[in-house]
């Protein structure tokens, strides 16, 4: 963890941006900025590894949300934001808003007759996904977001997917850990760097 000894207003996004094509990522408490770069990187693997759970598979086929891709991104930073503690903060919101304006920064959304009801969102640089966060209000929201994000990808070339830490719900998918040396390969391979 490194940490940066001063409150900011946001983070430039040249800053973000050079950020993570090295590795690290903020998150942020009452506007004090602390970088992240785990020795054990989460991955979700966008070949044939990634695995949808068999509830998954059903809830998928009743087609309970539509899905939209960055309609309302703000709105999701704000639903994963609504937890009891929570490293998105204004900064945040303000710094990745920007990122989203400049075209680097996604939301996937899931939507139905009462509103906005799951998503996540992420930054995109070159040929990788760096998943931020995700929610849900209504069930399985947030996972049929996972799925849809990753058929967009697979649909762009994306090759990786960066889940920055890996959770017990992220294995189901599939998900799992490398080094961070073996993460730095990966990373390097998916970003062009002369962009």
């Amino acid at each position: 963890m490194y940490r940066e000894n001063r409150l900011v207003e946001r983070i430039p996004p040249e800053v973000l941006l050079s950020a993570y094509i090295e590795g690290v990522f903020p998150m942020s408490e009452n506007g004090e900025i602390f970088w992240f770069s785990p020795k054990m990187r989460g991955i979700i693997p966008l070949d044939e590894r990634f695995h949808i759970p068999k509830g998954l598979k059903r809830a998928l086929k009743k087609r309970p949300f539509e899905i939209r891709y960055d309609t309302a991104f703000r709105e999701v930073m704000e639903g994963c934001s609504e937890r009891k503690e929570t490293w998105i903060d204004p900064v945040i919101m303000d710094s990745y808003g920007e990122l989203f304006e400049r075209g680097f920064a996604h939301s996937v959304e899931c939507w139905d007759e009462e509103g906005l009801q799951g998503g996540l969102y992420g930054v995109r640089i070159d040929r990788v996904f760096f998943g931020e966060s995700m929610f849900s209000r209504k069930t399985d929201a947030s996972k049929i977001a996972l799925v849809r994000l990753v058929e967009w990808l697979r649909d762009e070339g994306v090759i990786l997917l960066d889940t920055q830490w890996m959770t017990d719900h992220l294995k189901t998918f599939g998900g799992y850990e490398v080094p961070a040396d073996i993460y730095k390969g990966m990373l390097a391979e998916a970003i062009d760097v002369r962009e």
